[in-house]
C-alpha cells in the first residue's frame, strides 16, 4: 500500500517515533508465506517484492513496493496471524517496523488517521481486484500489456521525446512473475514488441515507445492511475 500527501507525513512520523529501523540487504526475505505476522512494516529506502507460490509451485510477483509503501498490513485488525504472502528484498533496503499490535493501538487513538488508513485499505483491495482480473482475463499478452502499464503508471519517467522511461531495472524472470507466465513467453512478447517499436529495452530498463498501443490492445479502461499500479 502506497501513502501518499498528508496522510503520508502522518503514518511515517508515526513509524519514525515508535518503530524500529532495520537496513536489509538484497536478496533477503523478511517475511515468509505461512509465517506468523507480527509486525508491520514501512519502506523507507530500496525495494521489495510481494510473492505469493501458486499451486504448481510457481512464484507470481503480486507487488513492487518501493518508499513510502506499507507490507504486512493484510493483519491488521483481523483474524489472519500468518503472511499469506512473502516480501524478498530487491535492493537494499531500509524499513521501519511497528508490532502489530501497536500500530492498531496507535490507530485506535487517532480515529482521523484510522479513516483514512481505511480509505488507503479500500483502494489497495481495488488495486488488486484490478490486477487480478487482468492476469486472469486478458490471456498472457494481456497480462505483459497491463503489467507494463502498471510499471509506467508506478516507476515510468516521461522523456523529452514522449517516450517512458520505466526507471526500475527488472530481469525477464521477473517481468515473468509478474505476468504469471514463463521467461520464454516473455522473451517472445518482448522481442515482438521491440520489434515493432513499441517498446525497447537495455540493462534491465524498459523504454514504452507507444503506451496508447498497449492499452488499446487489451481494451484499457483508464482507471484511476492510484488504482492502475504495480505497488
Amino acid at each position: 500500500m502506497v501513502l501518499m500527501d498528508d496522510y503520508q507525513e502522518k503514518i511515517h512520523a508515526l513509524f519514525k517515533k515508535h518503530g524500529v529501523f532495520i537496513k536489509v540487504n538484497k536478496e533477503s526475505k523478511i517475511f515468509l508465506e505461512g509465517e506468523r505476522a507480527k509486525e508491520i512494516y514501512y519502506i523507507n529506502t530500496g525495494a521489495i517484492s510481494i510473492s505469493q507460490e501458486t499451486e504448481s509451485g510457481k512464484e507470481l510477483t503480486i507487488r513492487i513496493c518501493g518508499p513510502n509503501s506499507i507490507i504486512g498490513e493484510g493483519s491488521l485488525f483481523c483474524n489472519l496471524t500468518y503472511h499469506s504472502m512473502t516480501a524478498k528484498v530487491l535492493e537494499p533496503s531500509t524499513l521501519y517496523v511497528l508490532s502489530r499490535k501497536s500500530l492498531e493501538q496507535l490507530l485506535m487513538e487517532q480515529p482521523n488517521l484510522m479513516v483514512e488508513y481505511l480509505k488507503w485499505l479500500q483502494t489497495e483491495n481495488l488495486k488488486h481486484q484490478s490486477r487480478l482480473r487482468d492476469l486472469v482475463l486478458n490471456g498472457k499478452k494481456g497480462a505483459l500489456f497491463s503489467t507494463l502499464i502498471r510499471l509506467s503508471n508506478t516507476y515510468g519517467n516521461i522523456l523529452e521525446n514522449g517516450t517512458i522511461l520505466i526507471d526500475f531495472p527488472l530481469t525477464n524472470s521477473e517481468i515473468a512473475n509478474l505476468c504469471a507466465t514463463s521467461r520464454e513467453m516473455i522473451n517472445r512478447m518482448l522481442n515482438d514488441l521491440k520489434k515493432h517499436n513499441i517498446l525497447s529495452f537495455e540493462k534491465g530498463y524498459i523504454t514504452i515507445h507507444d503506451l496508447q498501443f498497449l492499452k488499446d490492445e487489451i481494451a484499457c479502461e483508464n482507471c484511476p492511475l492510484q488504482i492502475c499500479r504495480i505497488d
